[in-house]
């Protein structure tokens, strides 16, 4: 990133010189982007984060692609359940929630079953993997169904572009999600993938960037940043990923062994996230301050997602899972990446047992 912060400063939507060799760091991005996730440059829109690109991706559905049925599960992001409910809200979708299991997967039998009751055009929107609890979807399986019921389907792939090597065209999504913070890039940039099988028009007016879609000078910096942390992260990938679900699995079980009325929310040790733990203290008055005595210790964890860390509130996937037993918990997420070490989980277990 460091060219273009210091001596390539010219606005890449320029004719001049300077504006052509940023605007060519941009199109390198796209490219080198495009060829890691298995689609076309032109597939490839840059955004502000992922909660822009789901925020987009459902608004066009709608408006664009005739989606008048949104499909979606009670444990999405905020950025997926606050834009579909809004769009109900307004009366241009009707909205149905799709059953979670008691390990915290999408039911999807009740999702087919959905698919094949609807008797209007459906965008279906469900995660790649849950942002709290880790559970990983069956993409495949689910773009099969809608491509069988003739659906609309965005993935929001926040917590898996960078984590898992994906070839986003034999997935059969027709719309992605990703944010590049999430695999070590720069905060405030993020991808809409687009498939070439449906047409939008934009939801930002204003200039030609981003071929038409997306008025506004462009995210140079971070664009570059998104495109070199993509390509260092999946060039690791084996390695990263081998030790990072060693370190979960080891702090799993020092948990199991450490405090005996625990639980771990989700599929944790199934098809879930390597990069996150998500575990349940029975309420005390102990556990009730945890979070904020492991952050005086130097301890960063959360009890949801990290965009609603301010609000007191109960998490709505934990609501989601146990329903009001969810009260009675104290769930907080543990994550990993190729930073940590075995002394940092020893330390947070150790601290952990002060405090419980």
């Amino acid at each position: 990133m460091m060219p273009f912060l210091t001596a390539k400063f010219g606005n890449p939507s320029s004719v001049y010189s300077y504006g052509r060799e940023t605007k060519l760091g941009i199109e390198t991005a796209r490219k080198t982007v495009a060829k890691l996730l298995g689609c076309t440059p032109g597939e490839i829109f840059f955004t502000s984060g992922g909660t822009e690109s789901s925020n987009m991706a459902i608004n066009c559905a709608v408006r664009d692609l005739g989606c008048k049925h949104i499909i979606t599960s009670p444990i999405e992001h905020h950025a997926t359940l606050y834009t579909a409910e809004n769009m109900a809200k307004a009366g241009y979708a009707t909205l149905s929630m799709v059953n979670i299991l008691p390990d915290g997967h999408i039911d999807l039998g009740h999702l087919e079953q959905l698919l094949a009751e609807s008797e209007e055009k459906t965008l279906v929107t469900l995660m790649h993997a849950n942002n709290e609890i880790g559970n990983l979807l069956d993409v495949k399986r689910v773009g099969g169904l809608c491509e069988k019921y003739g659906a609309i389907f965005h993935c929001d792939m926040v917590q898996t572009i960078g984590h898992y090597p994906l070839n986003l065209k034999e997935l059969k999504v027709h719309f992605a999600s990703s944010a590049g913070h999430k695999f070590h890039g720069p905060k405030g940039v993020g991808v809409l993938y687009v498939s070439d099988a449906v047409k939008i028009k934009p939801m930002i007016y204003g200039g030609s960037q981003e071929r038409n879609m997306r008025a506004g000078t462009e995210n140079l910096y971070g664009i570059v940043g998104y495109a070199k942390a993509l390509e260092k992260a999946l060039s690791r990938y084996e390695q990263d990923s081998a030790y990072i679900g060693g370190l979960k699995h080891y702090m799993k079980e020092q948990l199991k062994a450490n405090f005996p009325g625990i639980r771990f929310n989700g599929d944790c040790e199934g098809q879930c996230l390597y990069t996150v733990l998500n575990v349940a203290f029975p309420k005390t008055d102990k556990s009730d301050m945890l979070l904020f005595n492991l952050d005086m210790a130097g301890i960063c964890v959360s009890g949801g997602s990290a965009c609603s860390s301010g609000a007191n509130a109960t998490s709505h996937v934990i609501k989601a899972l146990y329903g009001d037993e969810g009260e009675r918990l104290v769930p907080i997420r543990f994550s990993f990446s190729h930073g940590n070490t075995r002394e940092e989980v020893d330390y947070v277990v150790s601290k952990l047992k002060e405090f419980v």
